[in-house]
């Protein structure tokens, strides 16, 4: 079945399906004026031209000018994404709360963090957040590596008392002095806060998720189904691609929830960060890729279904009422969002003094 014929069953009951052009810009006619159907190569193409651009498939690192990437870097960096002894209580890492097996979050609305606690956002994935112009739902880091320093001083998480108790903690441990001389070789102390943020960030970087999307974006036709097709084109059609477009499909935008149907919440957003007014309630738009993966969603975990969080988006900020074969066509696309996890990158190492 061409992707024509899955759109027009797709909108058979009343809608409209969008047109898919030929590559002329005109709609093939056959004899007696009938439409012809467009041969299932050009349609792939036409669509294929159209996302690539509005998306753009996944590199193989995110580099950063400041943090030049190393093997050493990134060692160090695994070591202390799994480190326990980075929280005062001994027993909380970053893996805690952004499980790396499990699509880099822990599928709670909330994460349970020093004696229990937990904060009011949800944990976003780790995975391609290198790719986001600024991190945290409120953008409070400007990148992954001011990212990583903020959860292990958090006193609702981590809870480590202050930079130098972290490193003075890490410097009794057997090992990870070597480690940090050899991951920042010529600098006269290398073992500093800001270089456990360098290390993990280092880390993250290639924390990358390749997709069939991807791959049908570099020409692979059989790389996405003709439903997912289907949802793809319905996606940019219906104007999800407003916020959620680039190689992470999102994370580059603060937007409120309510844009045209009100949503309510409390939380501030970014505003506590700006104290700008303007920034009141909006939060940083969220990558789509891994989507399927990684429940419950919003920044306050409230929306456990993916059906229910493309019914919800499409009504508040776009104004669209979708029908159930829409939304369920809309799920197909993300779902071939889904990447591969790097199960060797990921894979816990032994930690220093545990040998």
């Amino acid at each position: 079945m061409t992707l024509s014929l899955v759109l027009s069953a797709l909108f058979a009951c009343g809608e409209t399906a969008p047109e898919l052009e030929s590559p002329e810009g005109a709609e093939p006619v056959a004899e007696g004026g009938a439409p012809a159907e467009v041969p299932a190569e050009a349609e792939a193409n036409k669509l294929r031209s159209s996302a690539s651009a509005v998306f753009a498939a996944l590199p193989k690192e995110v580099p950063n000018p400041d943090n030049p990437i190393s093997d050493a870097k990134i060692e160090l960096g695994r070591m202390l994404y799994y480190e326990r002894r980075l929280s005062r209580a001994d027993d909380l890492s970053c893996n805690s709360c952004h499980k790396l097996d499990g699509y880099g979050v822990d599928n709670e609305p909330t994460s349970p963090g020093h004696e229990g606690q937990r904060g009011a956002r949800n944990s976003p994935t780790v995975y391609n957040a290198a790719l986001h112009a600024t991190q945290f739902w409120d953008g409070r880091a400007k990148d992954v590596e001011a990212q990583a320093m903020g959860p292990i001083l958090n006193p609702v998480e981590m809870a480590m008392e202050g930079p130098e108790a972290v490193m003075e903690k890490l410097s009794k441990i057997e090992g990870y002095r070597e480690l940090f001389a050899t991951a920042f070789p010529g600098e006269e102390e290398p073992m500093t806060y800001d270089n456990v943020g360098k290390a993990i960030g280092a880390f993250e970087r290639r924390l990358l998720t390749p997709s069939p999307f991807d791959a049908w974006l570099g020409g692979d036709d059989t790389a996405m189904s003709e439903a997912q097709l289907a949802g793809l084109q319905l996606f940019m059609d219906t104007g999800c691609t407003t916020c959620h477009s680039g190689p992470a499909l999102g994370g580059q935008l603060f937007m409120k929830l309510g844009q045209v149907r009100p949503y309510e919440t409390k939380d501030a957003g970014r505003f506590e960060v700006t104290n700008d007014e303007a920034d009141r309630h909006l939060f940083k738009v969220p990558s789509l890729r891994n989507v399927a993966k990684t429940a419950p969603y919003l920044h306050d975990g409230s929306i456990s279904s993916l059906e229910e969080m493309v019914r919800l988006m499409a009504a508040h900020q776009l104004g669209k009422d979708l029908k159930e074969p829409e939304i369920e066509s809309l799920v197909a696309f993300l779902e071939a969002l889904t990447g591969e996890l790097p199960t060797e990158y990921i894979k816990e190492p032994e930690l220093p003094g545990q040998g």
